[in-house]
């Protein structure tokens, strides 16, 4: 006997006491009459139930923030469109996890990869101009909201040379989740001794001074891929807006001026006041170690985002322990102070499958419910309108450092055309490490430094 009956939507068979061979016959008649009525029929809107039903392919890499936001804000998205099914790829080394497939064909519709990784790879999508056009979803409404995406980010997040990378007007990566990167050090341990937190650099290196003087370095990071965040802010100090633009874009002489003397006179210094364990741990694998000077009181400032607090949440500390946070030191007494904002992008593959949805779910990303889920669940912050209003005390702590008279610095260095063996961060960054080690010296870097922005400048975009 077979039996049929519907669930979620979908015919199923349960089948008992007959013989195989009939029994296959009658399935498969069934089906195929089942298969016939089911193309030719409508919904109560005329669309096709052939096309609902549809999987959109999201991978994101998992951070500080957790999975869970990810899969709420999947099931939330599930849930305002009937028949689709986000199915959720994410990992830490995502790029290990999805690129096989995508050699293959395969690719997800929607990547949340921010550029500055040790891969490369949103670089790389980005060079080889494999990026769906989305400036048209910041003219999409929010759905469930009277907004545009546009009208609700905020401002600086899509004019800048990370979300429009040739430089053409269009919006190809899309901004997600922000936090002010800074210096994070242990607020207990500066009550104990008594020390200010300097407000210029030259306050600083006084610091370092009584520091070493008790055997604690003045200095750590994770890895070099935090020196973009410091040197984009350090620039924008010493140089001024319409320098610093100018840099970003590889400028002729730009490196010969005083003010960038100044910026690699600084980053020289600091590197010999940094804790001299840093470069051994200054990876993808081991960075923790280099973060947990400062809980151990062995550095006093490290450059950091706000995600740095989940990371070492279940991290042993000294006696005392309190996060502070600051803006980089200004260059001269009264100068600018800037701290950067990092911000993670989202973006679309040319060979996404599901372009249309893909580009409904970006624009719900921005969404008062999705960006809740994301802030309650992971901590995690959306550039858009009124949300500082909704943080917790804590994270109000380091949204506020903008409120408190610090610069916030968004752009970075602009993309060329790929240069075989040669990157941004590989070429101005990495060097850091030597540079600590005593490898290589401040006159090696800075000749790199300004034969590799030359390479650039010749490659870039038109």
């Amino acid at each position: 006997m077979i039996f049929l009956y519907q669930k979620n939507g979908v015919f199923r068979f349960k089948i008992r006491g007959m013989k195989m061979k009939k029994l296959l016959c009658l399935v498969l008649a069934g089906v195929m009459t089942l298969s016939v009525a089911a193309c030719g029929s409508k919904d109560d809107g005329g669309k096709d139930k052939a096309e609902d039903g549809k999987t959109l392919k999201v991978a994101a890499v998992e951070t500080a923030y957790g999975k869970d936001m990810w899969e709420k804000v999947a099931d939330a998205f599930e849930a305002a469109n009937e028949g689709v099914t986000v199915e959720l790829t994410i990992d830490k080394k995502l790029e290990d996890v999805i690129t096989p497939d995508m050699k293959a064909g395969n690719y997800p519709d929607v990547i949340m990869r921010a550029v500055g990784a040790e891969s490369g790879m949103t670089e790389t999508f980005i060079r080889d101009n494999n990026l769906v056009d989305l400036t048209d979803v910041l003219e999409m409404t929010v759905p469930g909201e009277e907004v545009t995406v546009g009208e609700k980010i905020l401002p600086g997040f899509t004019e800048n040379t990370i979300t429009n990378p040739y430089g053409d007007g269009k919006t190809y990566l899309m901004p997600m989740f922000y936090g002010p990167c800074g210096l994070f050090y242990n607020q207990g341990l500066f009550e104990e001794k008594g020390w200010t937190v300097p407000t210029t650099w030259d306050e600083m290196w006084e610091l370092g001074e009584k520091a070493k003087a008790e055997g604690i370095a003045l200095f750590t990071y994770p890895t070099t891929g935090y020196f973009d965040a410091f040197f984009y802010a350090l620039l924008h100090e010493a140089m001024g807006e319409e320098a610093f633009t100018k840099a970003l874009q590889y400028e002729e002489g730009i490196w010969d001026t005083p003010e960038a003397q100044k910026v690699f006179d600084i980053i020289g210094k600091l590197a010999s006041y940094t804790e001299k364990t840093t470069p051994a741990n200054a990876n993808d694998n081991d960075f923790q170690k280099n973060q947990q000077l400062i809980l151990d009181n062995k550095a006093l400032f490290m450059p950091n985002g706000n995600w740095v607090i989940g990371e070492m949440k279940e991290a042993p500390r000294a006696e005392g322990f309190e996060w502070g946070f600051t803006a980089l030191p200004a260059v001269e007494q009264g100068g600018e102070r800037a701290s950067y904002s990092f911000f993670e992008q989202t973006w679309m593959p040319k060979e996404a499958k599901n372009q249309d949805l893909g580009k409904e779910f970006i624009a719900f990303l921005y969404s008062d419910e999705a960006a809740e889920i994301f802030a309650n669940e992971g901590g995690a912050v959306q550039p858009i309108a009124g949300m500082s209003d909704k943080l917790k005390d804590d994270a109000k702590t380091y949204y506020s450092i903008y409120d408190t008279g610090a610069v916030a610095v968004l752009d970075a260095f602009a993309t060329t055309e790929p240069v075989e063996g040669l990157t941004v961060r590989g070429a101005f960054f990495d060097p850091v490490n030597s540079l600590v080690s005593g490898d290589k010296t401040q006159e090696d870097w800075v000749k790199q430094f300004k034969e590799a922005s030359d390479t650039f400048r010749g490659a870039l975009k038109k």
